[in-house]
């Protein structure tokens, strides 16, 4: 149950509780962007293995699209096993464990730069990679909602902020190591290294946020123990929490008090029998609260967010990365431009770059627009309408091609059909998550937030399981 503010609540001294969840929701999609920012050094190491072995084959062709099926499978199945692993597993070895592995395996990623081998060992120990880092962050990024669950709810806005600029930073970590002039190897080394510090900064937030006054105030009132994670949801027979009542002692807490002679307590009873009766009546919504719905009730209010926010993840990456990060520029007068190296610069600019700068922008408008409202037919409609999407982006200059034309060889074109495509899914996909909650009662919001996480999690593994014929189309 989410923690309201309160009045005799510490203060967020210096904004640190807001900047350490800025940093873990950033430090959660790591890995899934440093891997997929980085599709061209994969690819030119495995066309690279393909030259000297002197045969083809379609691991480069449809790296994009394994990766992400690999990177979003883990989130969906840990998705489903999260009751299982939090009850069996404290949140301190969750989220600090977590953060260890991926801290290694990007350590492992970035030594392997310097490894030569043959393609198929390559691209194996690749995608073992990709799957077990991704599943550490599946772990670690469940266990993180639960927590920022527990302090006041524009700490989810902050520290899902942070979720969408990490896309960003990973572009621009490859932009720079682009820019520094560095041979190929050594640029991708140097690209590699900066997760394992961004990764070392998130453990640090994570271990400085129990010590902080106002997160501790919070996860304390929540039944917060720090290694242990009990998070106690109130039940009728539950005492009250210190410091933080909703609407009134709990039902249950009645008897719970001082001990009294029954006599004593029955003559107490009588004399205030009138005056309580206002009281139990309004302690009665607050036993009904305790009684939370059924899955599938609360999903039959919810279901048509749940199927835009499904619809939507699996439009964008049905064809991001797996066929946008294959697009070549086809304006040669810009190779003049950074150094002469304007192929290398085109994908992380003009897809990753725009992309990730756009999702943002678009999750930001909605704390200023919220159109359209989610009691409208409209909704679904303009959410359906972005398919438009995987055919525009499939006629842009994708390479290699061996069915469809090519229509849109402007760069320019190919730019300005990705910001379209990544500001209307960011928008979508936050009014999608924020409106479910919103459509039941205040006691099943937390169920219905689970459910939309669920839901999100199959779009994106349908989506990516989607791009190999799609691929294979162009």
């Amino acid at each position: 149950m989410r923690m309201k503010g309160r009045k005799d609540a510490p203060s967020d001294w210096g904004y640190l509780v807001a900047i350490c969840f800025f940093i873990l929701g950033l430090g959660t999609l790591l890995p899934w962007n440093f891997f997929m920012t980085a599709s061209l050094y994969f690819q030119e190491r495995l066309n690279a293995s393909n030259a000297t072995g002197g045969s083809e084959n379609s691991n480069s062709k449809y790296f994009n699209s394994c990766m992400t099926l690999l990177s979003q499978l883990p989130l969906l199945l840990f998705t489903l096993l999260n009751s299982i692993l939090y009850q069996r597993i404290s949140e301190a070895v969750r989220i600090a464990g977590s953060l260890v592995f991926i801290l290694l395996l990007f350590i492992f990623t970035a030594v392997l730069v310097k490894v030569d081998m043959d393609s198929e060992r390559f691209f194996s120990v690749t995608m073992a990679t990709i799957w077990f880092i991704n599943s550490f962050g599946a772990v670690m990024q469940g266990s993180l909602f639960g927590l920022v669950g527990m302090l006041p709810q524009k700490y989810s806005a902050i520290f899902m902020s942070g979720q969408g600029l990490a896309g960003t930073f990973a572009a621009i970590a490859m932009f720079l190591a682009n820019a520094s002039g560095a041979e190929s190897r050594s640029a991708a080394l140097g690209y590699f290294i900066t997760p394992c510090v961004g990764t070392l900064v998130t453990l640090f937030c994570y271990l400085l946020l129990p010590r902080l006054e106002f997160a501790h105030y919070y996860l304390k009132s929540a039944k917060y123990e720090p290694g242990f994670a009990k998070v106690e949801l109130l039940t009728a027979e539950s005492t009250a929490v210190d410091g933080g009542k909703l609407n009134g002692l709990a039902n249950g807490s009645v008897a719970g008090g001082p001990n009294k002679d029954g006599a004593s307590e029955e003559r107490e009873g009588e004399a205030q029998r009138d005056k309580s009766e206002e009281a139990f009546l309004s302690e009665a919504p607050v036993e009904k609260k305790q009684e939370k719905a059924s899955l599938i009730e609360i999903f039959k209010k919810i279901w048509v967010m749940a199927f835009c926010v499904t619809f939507v993840f699996t439009v964008t990456l049905s064809v991001f990365p797996a066929i946008t990060a294959d697009v070549k520029t086809s304006s040669p007068d810009f190779k003049t431009v950074l150094n002469g190296n304007w192929d290398r610069y085109f994908i992380n600019v003009c897809c990753f770059l725009t992309f990730n700068i756009n999702d943002w922008l678009g999750r930001t408008i909605t704390t200023a627009i919220r159109w359209p409202r989610k009691e409208s037919r409209l909704f679904p409609l303009l959410v359906v309408s972005r398919v438009v999407f995987i055919p525009l982006l499939m006629l842009c200059n994708v390479q290699d091609r061996s069915f469809l034309p090519v229509y849109f060889a402007s760069d320019i074109g190919f730019t300005v059909i990705m910001a379209l495509f990544s500001v209307s899914s960011g928008y979508f996909v936050c009014l999608s998550m924020s409106y479910a909650p919103q459509m039941v009662e205040a006691k099943d919001a937390e169920t219905a937030g689970s459910l939309m996480t669920f839901f999100l999690a199959l779009g994106l593994s349908i989506g990516a399981a989607l791009s190999f014929p799609l691929r294979k189309l162009v």
